[in-house]
């Protein structure tokens, strides 16, 4: 019972700061312009500037691990590969095709993933699951827009070629995590100042992200295929987070590194996935309602993670 307890303290605030975002907006204390603004904020400030001060300020050498940025990277492919194989198979519809196999393997790792691991493993984690979502964030876009690329293949694929560049030479995530990492592998100093105001204005980052989380929240994206949708939000928060474990145990990870590969492999949707399928010809609708289902049944799928993990000491 004192096991569970202690997950619930982890997983719980997580999603009460979401659902305190979802409040926010049903009363009006926040509204469609604010949550624009502070995603913007989060996305293109708050969250880089967080990466760069865990990462800038680490023992790089002592946080890196090859075996897990491979492993995890392989599950996402693996994710991508079998997810729009099965699209293919079932002749799911193009634009459907690509939006089930980018919500079946794409997880919101920098506003969920993050605020999970720094709930359960404090800002030691939190700098390991940085340097990851560094080198991982490429992966899954590379393989998100392959997804929503490969069913309209035959339309010309201009528009999406330049779109995929902007997002892995432009991506502010990527950026700040490799200036992070070439900062703490060259041992640079960080000065007083820097740190100190580092520290202040990173302190909104993670309540900011789950708050825009929460308000975005609409369960009027819940329509659509629904069945569909139910088997995407499956293969992402249970399959996926599965197929993670075996991977990287075979790859010789143990220890907190696999807590934090399997709870990254586990994260919900990224609310990107309904974003890109708008602008890629991908099928919205299904995006969004494996957002919102994914969002809320992560819930229980991190307490019986988490609750696992624990008990094998982790």
């Amino acid at each position: 019972m004192a096991l569970f307890f202690n997950i619930l303290g982890i997983v719980a605030p997580v999603f009460l700061v979401i659902g305190l975002g979802y409040g926010l907006r049903r009363v009006g204390l926040i509204d469609n312009h604010f949550l624009f603004q502070t995603n913007r904020l989060v996305y293109y400030i708050a969250l880089p500037l967080l990466l760069f001060y865990e990462i800038g300020r680490a023992d790089f050498f002592a946080n890196f691990n090859g075996a897990l940025i491979l492993g995890s990277s392989l599950t996402i492919a693996l994710g991508f590969a079998l997810s729009y194989g099965y699209a293919a198979l079932r002749r799911y519809p193009a634009a459907a095709r690509g939006a089930f196999s980018q919500g079946a393997f794409r997880g919101n790792l920098a506003y969920v993933g993050l605020a999970i691991i720094f709930n359960a493993y404090g800002s030691a984690g939190l700098t390991r699951a940085g340097i990851l979502m560094g080198f991982l964030v490429p992966v899954l876009n590379f393989f998100a827009i392959l997804a929503l690329l490969l069913p309209h293949s035959k339309d010309g694929g201009d528009q999406g070629a330049r779109f995929w560049a902007r997002q892995l030479l432009l991506n502010p995530l990527i950026i700040a995590s490799f200036a992070g990492i070439a900062w703490s592998f060259l041992h640079l100093p960080m000065p007083n100042i820097l740190e100190s105001t580092l520290r202040i204005t990173t302190g909104m980052s993670l309540p900011l992200a789950l708050l825009a989380i929460g308000g975005s929240f609409s369960l009027d994206r819940l329509r659509g295929d629904l069945i569909r949708a139910f088997l995407a939000t499956s293969i992402k928060i249970v399959w996926l987070p599965l197929l993670a474990t075996g991977i990287l145990l075979l790859f010789g990870v143990r220890g907190q590194e696999l807590a934090i590969g399997v709870l990254f492999a586990g994260t919900p949707a990224a609310t990107a996935t309904y974003i890109m399928a708008h602008q890629m010809k991908g099928d919205a609708e299904l995006a969004g309602a494996i957002v919102m289902l994914s969002t809320l049944l992560s819930a229980l799928t991190y307490t019986l993670a988490l609750y696992i993990l624990r008990s094998f000491g982790l």
